[in-house]
């Protein structure tokens, strides 16, 4: 199995922003881990989280291939 074009280039720009995300939230003073900017960026790396519902697709229907679209 593997990603089309453009599923892949969407797989790589997700993991660039919930990676940048989770350094952000990293960077956080201590004092902030239980403030609302802590609880904005779990939210925002939640609801990024969730964004990607991929399907199977059939791409080529001679060798069966599948392909996560």
């Amino acid at each position: 199995m593997g990603f089309c074009e453009h599923c892949a280039g969407q797989r790589f720009d997700r993991a660039q922003v919930l990676r940048a995300l989770r350094d952000a939230r990293r960077k956080l003073p201590r004092r902030g881990r239980a403030s609302p900017a802590d609880a904005a960026l779990a939210a925002a790396i939640q609801a990024v989280r969730s964004l990607e519902i991929p399907h199977v697709e059939y791409f080529d229907e001679t060798t069966g291939e599948e392909v996560l679209h």
